[in-house]
């Protein structure tokens, strides 16, 4: 049996994430999860691919605000849930351009300060509908300001077996995801199609090409070599390494840890080379 083990959101992207037992399945992905980002002078998204120093502030949502922290002063911000300011304006995230509002001047000079450079903080609104890619989701499915798709999923096996590869283990953090499961085999997220969860219905729809982020310490960010090195050698297809499934949903609702998943269909997903 596949059980839910744990759930992620990262509400501010490329910053630190939150832990849930239970969470809210809104149209585009989970409640909070990456409804705030930071942009440069350009408005294109900045993340930890270019500034590892992000994986450094912490985030934390009471009382009807979102706290950011940045663990090497222990300064932190209250920022509230619902932007004070109006106005919007086109962001850039990829190939992707939608219309987000800033959130205060307090913002951007606390995470400037900190960052080392000039960045404003950005929210997407309710009535920004950001569309995944059509070669792979239905034309109706959104997100927020995730790197593609709405979930990322990994099953717990998985990272069991790449840890059993490496000479130091890796938490689950290094990969955040917002979805983990228990029970199955190794890489059986790849292969799973259609999916319910508290009768909520998930697709799979492309598996998970991986950047350098897995390569930074979510506690101290450092980078090292793995796990790129270690997956390179046996997770590898057209010069990308892959770990973890996107999926799309329908529906809305709670998913909660210890929940069941259950896989309805499966595709036919080439495999690797173990």
């Amino acid at each position: 049996m596949l059980r839910i083990s744990e759930l992620y959101i990262y509400p501010v992207k490329s910053l630190g994430g939150i832990q849930l037992n239970k969470a809210t399945v809104t149209d585009r992905g989970f409640k909070y999860d990456r409804r705030w980002m930071l942009i440069d002078e350009n408005n294109r998204f900045i993340s930890q691919r270019e500034h590892a120093i992000m994986a450094l502030f912490n985030t934390s949502i009471s009382a009807g605000y979102l706290t950011v922290t940045y663990s090497g002063t222990n300064h932190s911000i209250n920022l509230s849930l619902t932007p004070v300011k109006e106005n919007v304006m086109p962001v850039t995230i990829w190939d992707d351009t939608c219309l987000a509002q800033p959130v205060s001047d307090e913002a951007d000079e606390w995470f400037s300060r900190l960052l080392g450079i000039n960045v404003r903080l950005v929210f997407m609104p309710d009535d920004t509908r950001r569309v995944t890619d059509p070669q792979y989701a239905p034309a109706d499915s959104i997100t927020s300001f995730s790197d593609a798709y709405p979930f990322l999923m990994i099953g717990r096996a998985s990272l069991d077996d790449l840890n059993q590869r490496l000479k130091n283990s890796l938490p689950m953090n290094r990969f955040r995801p917002n979805i983990v499961f228990t029970g199955g085999q190794p890489y059986q997220e790849d292969t799973m199609d259609k999916l319910t969860i508290n009768n909520i219905v998930f697709n799979g729809v492309k598996l998970c090409a991986r950047c350098n982020i897995i390569t930074i310490n979510q506690s101290d960010a450092s980078i090292a070599k793995e796990p790129v090195k270690t997956l390179a050698s046996y997770r590898a297809r057209n010069n990308k390494i892959y770990f973890g499934q996107n999926l799309v949903h329908s529906g809305t609702g709670i998913i909660a840890v210890g929940d069941e998943l259950t896989v309805l269909t499966t595709h036919d997903e080439p495999a690797f080379i173990i």
